[in-house]
C-alpha cells in the first residue's frame, strides 16, 4: 500500500530546499567577504558626484601625452622611465598588495642620469599595483601599474 503524499511531506520538502538555499548564501558571502580585502569606493554616493571631474582630469592627462614604463630591477627597486615630462619632474607611487594583505607602501623615486626614475627603497616580491604620479611644474599625471 502506498503511502499518501500529505503537506506535512511538502512542508518538510520547503523547510529542507530553503535550509539549502540559506546556507549556499551564507557559506558564498563569507567566501566572498573573506577573499575581498579592498575598499572601492567609502561613499558611492560622493563619488557619483565627483564623477565628471574625475573624467575631466583623465582627457587633461591625455592631453600632456606623458607615458611610463615600470619594471622590478634585480635588487627589488623599482625603476620607472617617464617620457613625456620636464627635467623638473618628480615621481612617487603608492604600492598596494591587490588583495590587501601587506600594508600600503610609500614610494619615492630619485631621478637617475639616464634620465628615469628609481626607488630609493626595495619593494617585496609578489603582486603590486602602483599608483604611478608624476608631477611636473603646475601639470600632474597619474596611472596605475600592475606590477610583478
Amino acid at each position: 500500500m502506498p503511502r499518501r503524499f500529505t503537506g506535512q511531506h511538502m512542508a518538510m520538502i520547503l523547510v529542507a530546499f530553503f535550509a539549502v538555499v540559506v546556507a549556499v548564501n551564507f557559506l558564498m558571502a563569507r567566501q566572498a567577504l573573506s577573499t575581498f580585502g579592498g575598499v572601492v569606493v567609502e561613499n558611492s554616493y560622493v563619488a557619483s558626484q565627483k564623477y565628471n571631474g574625475w573624467l575631466d582630469e583623465a582627457r587633461a592627462q591625455q592631453r600632456l601625452g606623458w607615458d611610463a614604463e615600470v619594471d622590478r630591477m634585480a635588487d627589488g627597486r623599482v625603476r620607472a622611465t617617464v617620457s613625456g615630462p620636464g627635467q623638473g619632474a618628480s615621481v612617487v607611487a603608492l604600492a598596494r598588495h591587490p588583495l590587501g594583505r601587506q600594508p600600503d607602501r610609500r614610494i619615492d623615486f630619485v631621478r637617475h642620469a639616464d634620465g628615469s626614475f628609481v626607488s630609493r627603497e626595495e619593494l617585496p616580491a609578489g603582486r603590486w599595483t602602483l599608483h604611478l604620479e608624476v608631477r611636473d611644474g603646475q601639470s600632474v599625471w597619474r596611472r596605475d601599474v600592475a606590477l610583478q
